[in-house]
């Protein structure tokens, strides 16, 4: 009784008929099972980043800041004239930040480079580099500049994370007018990447456009100054590391052998019967 239940059926060894054809198509098989399985075994190990997007603030334990890094070269004005100032709509009017900023001699001490490392608040605002800090204001101040580096947040190196986390990065103004001031206009958008292990890091890309124009004092004077001003969308990006889950893994590789084999069979049935019916006619028109 329990042999009814036996869907595994052997056939007799001796009913078998081994063909060249069948060799061929079996090796070939064997081959493309081969591909598939290391295929999809590469596809296991390896991880991938699905992005989803939605509205949050993610670091809550920053306390309401944003860490910036700055770092821009102004080749034709002094380092006792390069200043940083940061203001915002909560009231915060700083001019002359100094704490974790360095100053660099450039061309023989006539230009600076400047590299900034501080704090905003969430909310809209702007933070410029002028010499409205100096004691004394120069004559023809000259802001023409290059802009090496402008990030917010924790730095991420991530090969499959493409973004605009640096995409001030190379811009160039040393064509620009000396005189002119320059407004760059920032959207900044939170970014969240999560690793497999669960960790997370926050970040914050950003777009930008640009406008120069020249600016007089209501003394008449020009000052320019280059204004980075901020704004924050509330849409967080976040990135997940994720790898395919072991069932999926074994699910493909059953399904790969499975139906690399059923496809296989078929197609050397057809051959063979196409063969058998083909002697057949030869052997008819012999007789």
């Amino acid at each position: 009784f329990s042999f009814r239940f036996d869907i595994y059926r052997k056939v007799p060894k001796d009913l078998t008929q081994p063909t060249y054809t069948g060799a061929i198509i079996s090796v070939c098989c064997c081959l493309f099972i081969l591909f598939l399985f290391l295929s999809e075994l590469t596809g296991f190990i390896a991880t991938e980043i699905v992005n989803e997007l939605y509205v949050d603030d993610p670091d809550k334990d920053s306390g309401g800041k944003i860490e910036v890094n700055l770092n821009i070269s102004l080749p034709n004005l002094h380092c006792e004239l390069v200043g940083l100032d940061i203001q915002d709509e909560m009231g915060r009017h700083e001019v002359g930040h100094i704490d974790n900023s360095m100053k660099i001699p450039l061309n023989n001490g006539d230009g600076c480079r400047f590299e900034g490392h501080f704090s905003i608040n969430k909310v809209p605002g702007n933070f410029h580099v002028s010499t409205h800090s100096a004691t004394a204001q120069p004559q023809n101040p000259d802001m023409t500049h290059v802009i090496h580096k402008l990030s917010f947040g924790d730095k991420l190196q991530v090969h499959n994370v493409h973004g605009a986390f640096n995409a001030l990065e190379g811009a160039d103004k040393l064509s620009s007018n000396p005189l002119a001031s320059h407004d760059y206009i920032l959207k900044i958008v939170p970014t969240v990447y999560e690793d497999m292990g669960g960790k997370q890091r926050y970040s914050y890309q950003y777009t930008v456009a640009n406008k120069e124009y020249v600016a007089y004092s209501h003394t008449g004077r020009i000052i320019p100054a280059i204004w980075f001003r901020y704004d924050l969308s509330p849409i967080t990006v976040k990135y997940t590391e994720r790898r395919q889950p072991l069932y999926r893994f074994i699910t493909s590789i059953c399904a790969i052998i499975g139906g690399t084999f059923t496809v296989a069979g078929i197609l050397d049935s057809c051959i063979f019967t196409a063969s058998e019916a083909w002697k057949k006619i030869q052997l008819g028109k012999m007789q």
